[in-house]
């Protein structure tokens, strides 16, 4: 059977662009994919350095619950937000984490990759980690086209960092591939692709 609703949660601290990233999802899945989409969000009172969560529902059907049931990807920023938010976790879901941050994961299906390292020392700018994990996230599980999510990026970000985020995105890509899932537990996540 089809998977009909895909949810992502995405995790940090405040000032690492964890919301731009769920917005870029949700724009890629529902202006420039054919999804229905839901985006939500909170954080504390910091603007920086507090915890921040935010949500991505996608779906081919209408969405009549906005917030995570059981999420099917996780990515998780940093080891707060992971210790914080991982309680409603799919078992058979994808926990995708930045290695620079996270130490400890509580579950076989994770995956770990220094995005924020990659940022600082490849490109030379640390504010792209979450470009970076996005393009993972999306290569890693399949829930829209890479087309789709480049688009979204790229008509997000002022003109002059375009092509720093573009490398950002390939970069994110690049990594993710590199990753064998067949090394994680069996499950019907990366099998049942909404497109």
């Amino acid at each position: 059977m089809e998977k009909n609703r895909y949810e992502v949660r995405f995790g940090g601290s405040g000032g690492q662009g964890i919301i731009t990233a769920a917005v870029i999802l949700a724009e890629a899945a529902g202006v420039y994919g054919d999804f229905h989409v839901c985006q939500t969000q909170s954080y504390g009172p910091q603007s920086r350095g507090g915890r921040s969560k935010a949500e991505v529902i996608i779906s081919k059907q209408e969405i009549d619950y906005p917030h995570v049931i059981k999420m099917d990807c996780f990515l998780a920023m940093n080891q707060p937000s992971l210790d914080a938010y991982f309680s409603d976790f799919e078992p058979n879901g994808l926990l995708i984490v930045d290695s620079t941050f996270v130490e400890q994961v509580p579950t076989s299906r994770a995956i770990s990759l220094p995005f924020t390292r990659m940022a600082r020392e490849d490109l030379g700018k640390e504010i792209v980690a979450n470009i970076i994990a996005l393009g993972a996230v999306v290569q890693l599980s399949g829930i829209i086209s890479l087309a789709s999510l480049e688009k979204a990026v790229l008509s997000r970000v002022p003109v002059k960092f375009r092509e720093l985020n573009q490398q950002a995105l390939q970069a994110g890509i690049a990594a993710a591939k590199q990753v064998n899932l067949g090394t994680l537990p069996r499950s019907s996540v990366t099998e049942e692709i909404l497109i």
